[in-house]
């Protein structure tokens, strides 16, 4: 199935702001940013030295994507983010922390995906994405079969996609579209596997969200075959 970024016009996220940023963040925004954001049809990050270029798709707060930029420095970290204020809090913990192996998208993660060559990624995150619960909002849901079938055109053969969830059937629609498409193998031995993060997996804000309302987080890992 061909991903026609035209037709796929649907909104697959909540809402993009949040409060306004404060003088103090502002001020780091309008330094920092131009620094990191990557412009949607331009070249791909300069990866200098770096190995490889990762990609999270809708990063929250930006805990998971500061913690691998600075857990690998020889990796280049690709970030995209509808939500203003989880930007800022990439944007800010970057600056915080010197990183220089960070890119930033605000915006839709479809156009990202749309403008990448295939082969381009060796690594995907998506976690604890939007569920949209209710049928009718399926429809809205990121893991649909033809973004699966993007997400398979950027990643480079042997490329790992991790996903996590906190919705058991959310968790199901994904591992049956996953499955439908064919290529994906699914790394994990024994079933308790998934129910682990893993160490160089950090936990989020919604990860403990989920922990304090009772609900278990799976965790998987996919390789493209």
């Amino acid at each position: 199935m061909t991903f026609d970024r035209a037709s796929n016009t649907y909104r697959t996220f909540g809402r993009a702001k949040g409060r306004p940023l404060s003088p103090r963040v502002q001020a780091v925004w309008d330094e920092t940013l131009p620094k990191l954001q990557w412009a949607i049809g331009g070249p791909l990050p300069d990866l200098g030295a770096k190995d490889e270029l990762w990609l999270e798709i809708g990063f929250g707060g930006a805990e998971h994507l500061l913690w691998q930029a600075e857990a690998h420095p020889d990796i280049h970290l690709l970030g995209a983010e509808p939500f203003m204020n989880g930007v800022a809090k990439a944007v800010r913990g970057a600056a915080e922390a010197n990183l220089e192996n960070l890119s930033l998208h605000h915006g839709d993660v479809r156009d990202v995906l749309a403008a990448l060559p295939d082969n381009a990624l060796s690594r995907i995150f998506i976690l604890f994405p939007d569920p949209w619960h209710k049928s009718r909002h399926h429809k809205r849901r990121l893991l649909r079969s033809e973004f699966i079938a993007e997400l398979y055109r950027v990643l480079k053969p042997g490329g790992e996609l991790r996903f996590a969830s906190d919705i058991i059937h959310y968790v199901d629609w994904t591992l049956t579209r996953l499955k439908k498409h064919g290529g994906w193998t699914f790394t994990h031995d024994v079933g308790s596997d998934w129910r682990v993060r893993g160490d160089d997996w950090p936990g989020t804000r919604y990860e403990a969200k989920a922990g304090r309302e009772g609900r278990p987080c799976h965790y998987f890992k996919f390789l493209k075959t």
